[in-house]
């Protein structure tokens, strides 16, 4: 079976200068390549999201190096890289009361599409909704070798 949920990993960072480079480097020397990023911050702490190669490895990686790392189930969805694209889908989400925590999206090679991200506590009903509707879910294996 095909496994639709992509592995995140949530890196908990101090919100000082420099803190950001440091995970990376880690994941440079480890091989491990980032396909997808996010970084959210407050004035105490972030925290960065990025969807890798290789996610066990990564976060193994992480951890060696005393860095607090969480992996996390996400999906993608593959969508209209065009006005409208992001809208129909956050639309189907709305009108079917699912809450979504976070998003972030990223274009890739296939011509006129891009890949959103998405997380929420419902993420089987998620995945329900957009399959029935149509939505072309992206496989985990699909974004870890892109």
């Amino acid at each position: 079976m095909i496994d639709m949920k992509i592995k995140q990993l949530s890196i908990f960072l101090q919100n000082r200068m420099g803190s950001l480079s440091k995970p990376l480097e880690v994941l440079t020397i480890a091989d491990v390549n980032i396909r997808a990023m996010c970084m959210a911050d407050t004035s105490e702490f972030g925290i960065l999201r990025l969807v890798v190669d290789d996610p066990i490895k990564g976060k193994e990686a992480l951890e060696e190096n005393n860095f607090l790392v969480k992996i996390t189930d996400i999906i993608g969805v593959e969508m209209n890289d065009a006005p409208g694209g992001l809208t129909t889908v956050l639309r189907i989400i709305k009108d079917n009361l699912i809450d979504l925590e976070y998003l972030y999206a990223f274009s890739h090679d296939k011509e006129g599409k891009a890949i959103l991200l998405l997380h929420a506590d419902k993420l089987d009903e998620l995945i329900s909704v957009l399959n029935e509707n149509k939505i072309p879910l992206v496989s985990a294996e699909e974004v870890y070798n892109l």
